[in-house]
C-alpha cells in the first residue's frame, strides 16, 4: 500500500484536474481524461465541434518583490504545447476556482 502525503504535488495535480473537468461540464464541454500521466495534455475537451487540448496547472502563490501583495502565478507552456495549441487552465486552490490563461501570442 502507498501512503500519498496530503500535501504532494501529484495528489494535488490529481484534485485540481477533477475540479477542472466537473467545471467544464458545468461550462458545456464533453471531457475526457489523459489515460496517463504524461503527455502534452491532461484533458481534450469537446464543445460546439471545436476540441480543445487542456494542461490544468495549479496557482502559485508569490509574494511581489515590490509589494506585500500576493499574486499567483504557474509554469507556463512548453514549445510542444505551444506547437500542438495546448491550452492552460489555472486552477487556484484556495478559492477553488478556475480559469483560462490568456496566452500571448
Amino acid at each position: 500500500m502507498v501512503y500519498i502525503k496530503p500535501n504532494d504535488s501529484s495528489r494535488k495535480g490529481d484534485l485540481a484536474e477533477y475540479y477542472a473537468v466537473t467545471w467544464l461540464w458545468d461550462n458545456g464541454y464533453e471531457v475526457f481524461r489523459n489515460a496517463g500521466c504524461t503527455g502534452l495534455a491532461d484533458l481534450v475537451a469537446l464543445k460546439n465541434n471545436k476540441t480543445t487540448l487542456i494542461d490544468v496547472k495549479t496557482a502559485q502563490e508569490q509574494l511581489h518583490k515590490d509589494s506585500d501583495n500576493n499574486f499567483t502565478k504557474c509554469a507556463g507552456r512548453t514549445t510542444q504545447q505551444v506547437d500542438a495549441g495546448v491550452q492552460l487552465l489555472m486552477f487556484n486552490a484556495n478559492s477553488r476556482k478556475l480559469h483560462f490563461v490568456k496566452h500571448r501570442k
